[in-house]
């Protein structure tokens, strides 16, 4: 992953860590691979053998709105350990070109969805829950001026 990449995903991640509130230095792992790495990682973490866009291993509980404290912090750093990020690239450049826009912003989407799990936002039901989810990702994708074209 090239220096542009890493530097503009720091950024990505900090913009949603921001715009959620979050207050307190944290830390984000984020593998990027592609869709064999991911697979291999979507069947070992989840049973599902099959390549996915992005996974999100938070390291906490949280709901949606409740924000990890100065508490949950590492001793040895003082970073709060969100969890962990994994996007498969090719899933990246795919879906790009599916939904007619840039790499760049599939990418800052996918990293802002994972930011959201990992504070605790989920859509696995087809309602409210969802909507507030799908609601921040366009807000955070607004600041980060790559809205829906």
């Amino acid at each position: 992953v090239s220096d542009g990449t890493k530097s503009f995903l720091r950024r990505v991640i900090r913009t949603a860590l921001a715009e959620q509130g979050v207050d307190v230095p944290c830390e984000v792992d984020v593998y990027v691979t592609g869709d064999a790495g991911i697979q291999e990682l979507n069947r070992e973490m989840r049973q599902v053998d099959r390549p996915t866009d992005v996974l999100s291993f938070p390291e906490f509980e949280l709901t949606p709105g409740q924000l990890p404290g100065q508490e949950d912090a590492d001793p040895g750093t003082g970073y709060v350990p969100l969890g962990d990020m994994a996007i498969s690239l090719e899933r990246v450049k795919a879906q790009a070109k599916e939904y007619g826009h840039s790499s760049r912003r599939e990418l800052a989407y996918l990293a802002v969805h994972s930011v959201l799990h990992l504070l605790g936002y989920d859509h696995m039901d087809e309602g409210p829950q969802k909507a507030r989810m799908r609601a921040r990702e366009e807000a955070i994708m607004a600041v980060l001026g790559l809205e829906r074209k």
